[in-house]
C-alpha cells in the first residue's frame, strides 16, 4: 500500500537525465520554434499559398486599400499636364486611326463612311472650311473633334484625309509655322503701316451690343459641344432633338421645371451635361433644344 502512494507521488520523472530532456524540450525547442517563424514571416521568398504579412485582411480591408485610401487622401487637388508644343503633328491618317475610325469606318451614328464617295459627295460640296468647322465643334450626334484632343491642324490633316478617300483633292494642311514661312517668302515686302486712326465715341458706345450677339449662339454651341452626345440620338431616355412627342410633357411642365433638370440632373443625365458651362449658357442651350422642338 504504501509503495503505491509513493509510486503514485514520485511523477514521470525519476532520473536526472529524464528531467534534463524535459527541460530542453519545454524550453529550448520553442525557442528554436519561434526563430524559425520569425524568419518565415520576414523572409521575402515564401512558397505558393503562404500568408503575407503585408496582405493582412481585417473586416475585409486589406493593407492595400488602406495604402490607397491614405494616397487619395494627400494627394494634391490639383494637376498640371505638360505637352511637348514642339511635338511633330500627326497625319491626317494617324488621327483617323486613332480617333474617326470609330464611326466613320462603320458609318455609326449617320456618320459618313470612310471611302463611301455618295455619302461624301455632298458634304465635299460644301468646302473644305465647312469640314473642318463641324470636325473642330461637332455637328449632330459627333461631339467637337469626335471626342479628342488634337491640334487643329491636325484635325483638318484627318478631314482632308477622309474626304479625299471619299472622292475629293484636298491639300493636307501644313504646320502653321512651316505655312507662315512659305507665305512671308512669296509676299512682297509691305509699305510702312499706316498710323492707327484715333478710335470714335460712337463706335465705343455700340460695343456693348456687338459683345452681345455671340451669346445668341452659345445655346446652339453648348449643343453641338456636350448635349448632342445624348439627345441627338435620344440616348439613356433623353428627349430627342427636335422631337415633338418627347419634349411636348416637359415644356408643359413649364421652362423653370426645364431649367431646373438640365442645371441639377435627373436620371442618366449629370448637371449641366457634365459640363462646366455657365447658368445662361445651359439654359440657352435648353432654350435652343425647346424650340427646335416646338
Amino acid at each position: 500500500m504504501s509503495d503505491t502512494l509513493e509510486e503514485a507521488h514520485t511523477g514521470p520523472i525519476k532520473t536526472p537525465k529524464q528531467l534534463l530532456v524535459t527541460v530542453v524540450l519545454a524550453f529550448v525547442v520553442p525557442v528554436f520554434a519561434i526563430i524559425a517563424l520569425v524568419y518565415f514571416v520576414t523572409s521575402e521568398n515564401k512558397p505558393a499559398g503562404s500568408i503575407h504579412a503585408d496582405r493582412y485582411t481585417l473586416g475585409g480591408v486589406t493593407a492595400d486599400d488602406v495604402q490607397r485610401g491614405i494616397a487619395e487622401r494627400i494627394r494634391k487637388v490639383g494637376s498640371v499636364e505638360i505637352r511637348d508644343a514642339n511635338r511633330p503633328l500627326l497625319t491626317g491618317e494617324q488621327v483617323f486611326k486613332a480617333q474617326c475610325t470609330t464611326c466613320h469606318s462603320a458609318g455609326l451614328a449617320g456618320a459618313p463612311k470612310f471611302g463611301d464617295a455618295s455619302a461624301w459627295g455632298p458634304r465635299i460640296k460644301t468646302g473644305f472650311d465647312a469640314l473642318v468647322n463641324s470636325a473642330l465643334h461637332g455637328k449632330n450626334a459627333m461631339p467637337a473633334q469626335s471626342g479628342g484632343d488634337f491640334n487643329d491642324t491636325e484635325v483638318a490633316r484627318a478631314v482632308a484625309y477622309m474626304a479625299n478617300a471619299g472622292g475629293a483633292h484636298f491639300t493636307e494642311p501644313a504646320a502653321p509655322a512651316a505655312a507662315a514661312a512659305t507665305t512671308e517668302a512669296a509676299a512682297p515686302a509691305a509699305a510702312a503701316p499706316a498710323p492707327t486712326p484715333v478710335a470714335a465715341a460712337a463706335p465705343a458706345a455700340a460695343a456693348p451690343v456687338a459683345a452681345a450677339a455671340p451669346a445668341a449662339g452659345a445655346g446652339q454651341a453648348l449643343y453641338q459641344q456636350v448635349c448632342v452626345a445624348c439627345h441627338a440620338a435620344g440616348v439613356a431616355g433623353a428627349p430627342k432633338f427636335g422631337d415633338k412627342a418627347a419634349w411636348g410633357p416637359r415644356i408643359a411642365e413649364g421652362m423653370p421645371a426645364v431649367y431646373n433638370i438640365a442645371l441639377h440632373g435627373k436620371g442618366a443625365m449629370p448637371p449641366k451635361g457634365g459640363s462646366s458651362a455657365s447658368d445662361a449658357d445651359v439654359k440657352a442651350a435648353v432654350d435652343y433644344m425647346v424650340n427646335a422642338a416646338k
